[in-house]
């Protein structure tokens, strides 16, 4: 079970993790993205942001997502809902980054844990939204160490719980970043080829 301290020790090292890369590393690719390492990390915060924000709500959403405006900077990039300035640099970026992985903590934390809420793979409750964005944090970091040119090996313990959490249909045999990574789509292992298509599945 996806705890808050899981989410708040994964977004922790995700920034720690980014900081050791060069200022001007952060518009190279991410990873086998066609993002940047810059708008993964923005995805990253928003991600967290939407999650941690519906279960702000007396009764959030079960079949329809929270009406954010979306927008995106570029034909190619991910639609968000708020950007870093710019000219605050990768600091100002990560943290953004940290704010809201501290705020999906919190969620996580107090919540409820009868009420569900709404997303694309499934209404869940707060601690699968805690998994999903363990998830988001520890593979988008991954893309975005490629990009930056940085080592990025995260504990097993959290990767451990959102392959049970939210992988139920993955062999979990092995060890658990590894398997992760093949579970998204990041990487191939020995007795199994690299997936072209992949999903979680929620379940509460």
């Amino acid at each position: 079970m996806s705890s808050a301290e899981d989410v708040r020790q994964v977004v922790d090292l995700a920034v720690t993790t980014m900081r050791q890369g060069a200022p001007e590393a952060w518009q190279a690719k991410a990873g086998s993205l066609d993002w940047t390492c810059w708008e993964t990390a923005e995805h990253v915060a928003n991600v967290l942001f939407s999650y941690a924000l519906r279960f702000g709500l007396a009764k959030p959403p079960t079949s329809g997502r929270v009406p954010f405006r979306m927008r995106s900077d570029r034909d190619d990039g991910p639609p968000t809902i708020f950007s870093a300035d710019p000219a605050s640099g990768p600091e100002g970026l990560l943290t953004i980054l940290e704010g809201c992985g501290g705020l999906l903590a919190s969620v996580r934390r107090t919540a409820d844990p009868t009420v569900v809420a709404f997303h694309g793979y499934g209404p869940s409750d707060s601690e699968g939204f805690a998994a999903m964005g363990v998830v988001e944090t520890l593979v988008h970091t991954h893309d975005i160490a490629q990009g930056l040119g940085v080592e990025w090996s995260p504990p097993s313990e959290p990767c451990e719980k959102v392959l049970g959490r939210l992988f139920p249909h993955v062999n979990a045999d092995g060890d658990a970043w590894e398997v992760l990574l093949w579970a998204t789509g990041r990487a191939a292992l020995q007795d199994r080829p690299r997936l072209t298509e992949w999903r979680w599945y929620n379940r509460s």
